[in-house]
């Protein structure tokens, strides 16, 4: 019977290094993953029940900078309910994801109720260690 080959000290401290590289990238994905599940589910949380302001402040800050909500525009989403909000598909990798939703909304004026697709993009924002909005609120009047 032959022995193992022989394998130095250092060969091993780096084989073990590798080992522990791979499982801490691997454990950072996942924890990246279900942060990224627990922000879309708070902020279709507050879509569903009609927080907007609270789903407003999950957009990126640099796109609410560039888009500033209006008061009047806070008072349209007011005139709405929504009466579901479905995901359709997801795809994420490490640093963004994009997800299909059917929306149905309510015109409370009206009791009108229709649906409308929208796409939600998030990016992970390695600054504030969190996943941010990029696409900004659902346009419930796109088409009116």
């Amino acid at each position: 019977m032959r022995s193992p080959p022989y394998v130095p000290a250092s060969a091993r401290a780096v084989l073990l290094l590798c080992v522990l590289l791979v499982v801490t990238a691997c454990a950072s994905a996942r924890g990246r993953g279900d942060a990224l599940q627990r922000v879309q589910y708070a902020y279709s949380a507050a879509i569903r029940w009609g927080d907007f302001e609270g789903a407003w402040n999950m957009v990126e800050a640099e796109y609410r900078e560039k888009h500033p909500m209006t008061e009047v525009q806070l008072e349209r989403y007011k005139q709405i309910q929504v009466s579901h909000y479905r995901d359709l598909s997801a795809q994420a990798g490490e640093d963004t994801a994009v997800r299909e939703i059917d929306i149905g909304v309510i015109n409370r004026h009206t009791m009108a109720e229709r649906s409308l697709r929208y796409q939600e993009a998030w990016r992970y924002d390695a600054d504030s260690r969190a996943w941010v909005l990029t696409s900004g609120l659902p346009d419930f009047w796109r088409g009116e």
